[in-house]
């Protein structure tokens, strides 16, 4: 049987907009929700520290009294049944009170009047399990998903984003290792794209630690301004969480040498002469990219009895001499910037099988040399390919 959704299990959802099914409503008294509540927070302490609360006059605040309150728990019969079928850790089990420590007299509200007499009214709303409703409420409010008026200015990050992942520029990793969260980056959570826009100021967690406000996109055209550590337990807490890494396709001009990089090559652009109806018609647009490190004229020669080159003969329309070309890394720059263009043809070969050729695309020459150029001067990273304008943008 699942565990229910614990309170800060649902807050985070709501931060992050996902929406919980309403569950029936609950027969519960008030009193008996807060009891639940109470120990709820004990379990959460639990489970980030790994053992239950402790008195002790060693101890902080916090953890004395929720170890004052779990002694009332098990104490008191009408709480330990109440509260018994969510205690998967087991913290009913066994304890003495210690009637020693000096707060064990005191109840919640009497703990934190004595608190915020010591820390000032305005840090005791801040700290972590100890907020008031209100305070809870509003947090959620603020970090609540909304739709995002700009997504025009996203759509296309997102769709590079994937691009890039089917061909391999970026790649997923668990996230864990690396938790740092940085403006500009992707990551994958609750099954869905999202990219980080804006970070802001640096301010000062409850915990004691660093924390900021985010500007989150969702690729459902939708955003929240939730904390960067709430996307972090979002990321740990969802097993498919994923962080994309940067695309990085290494120097494509270099003085060290690989086992596929070629001295000098030509990178060439071949028209089709298929009696394909798509290709017949698209003729002009339909160009095939490659790097060689020879005659481009010996590499096409027997174009016709080869899929890859549509199983038809085909014509030199532009070549470009290049020196020390790391010719894997530019043939995947080339289908990284064209992806979006790429043909879905499918041909029979002369044994009758069905094959794919992957390595056409749907661009006009013009587009194809300023590639190159931009390659030339590096300036390629800064452009994308609109496939609905047929250019490269900015």
């Amino acid at each position: 049987m699942a565990k229910p959704f614990t309170q800060e299990d649902e807050d985070l959802l709501a931060e992050l907009g996902v929406e919980v099914e309403a569950e029936m409503a609950s027969s519960r008294t008030p009193r008996e929700e807060r009891i639940i509540a109470g120990f709820e927070e004990i379990q959460r302490f639990a489970e980030q520290q790994g053992r239950p609360p402790r008195h002790g006059e060693d101890k902080d605040i916090f953890e004395r009294l929720y170890a004052v309150r779990l002694d009332r728990l098990r104490a008191l019969e009408e709480c330990r049944t109440l509260v018994f079928p969510l205690d998967h850790q087991g913290l009913l089990r066994g304890a003495e009170i210690a009637q020693t420590d000096p707060v064990a007299s005191m109840d919640d509200d009497e703990l934190l009047a004595e608190l915020e007499g010591a820390t000032g009214p305005s840090g005791i709303t801040e700290l972590r399990h100890v907020r008031s409703r209100a305070e809870i409420q509003a947090a959620e409010e603020i970090a609540n998903r909304e739709k995002c008026e700009d997504f025009e200015r996203f759509q296309p990050l997102f769709e590079q984003a994937e691009r890039e992942l089917k061909a391999g520029v970026r790649k997923t990793r668990p996230f864990g290792r690396d938790a740092s969260i940085d403006q500009g980056n992707f990551f994958i959570v609750g099954g869905q794209l999202v990219y980080v826009a804006e970070v802001g100021e640096t301010i000062r967690a409850p915990n004691g630690e660093n924390d900021a406000r985010l500007r989150v996109i969702y690729s459902n055209g939708t955003e929240s301004n939730l904390l960067r550590r709430s996307l972090q337990r979002a990321l740990y807490k969802d097993e498919a969480g994923r962080r994309l890494t940067d695309p990085d396709n290494g120097p494509l001009f270099s003085q060290t040498w690989e086992e596929d990089d070629i001295e000098s090559g030509t990178i060439y652009v071949l028209r089709s002469l298929s009696s394909h109806p798509f290709v017949a018609e698209h003729r002009e647009l339909i160009h095939k990219i490659g790097v060689t490190g020879g005659k481009v004229e010996t590499r096409i020669a027997h174009a016709a009895q080869d899929a890859t080159y549509l199983l038809a003969d085909v014509e030199i329309v532009a070549t470009y001499k290049l020196a020390s070309i790391h010719r894997t890394k530019l043939e995947n720059l080339f289908h990284r910037l064209f992806a979006p263009a790429q043909i879905d043809l499918c041909l029979h070969d002369r044994f009758g099988h069905p094959v794919r050729p992957r390595e056409w695309f749907l661009v006009p020459l013009h587009v194809i040399d300023e590639a190159v150029q931009r390659i030339r001067d590096g300036s390629i990273t800064d452009v994308v390919y609109d496939p609905k304008m047929a250019r490269l943008v900015g």
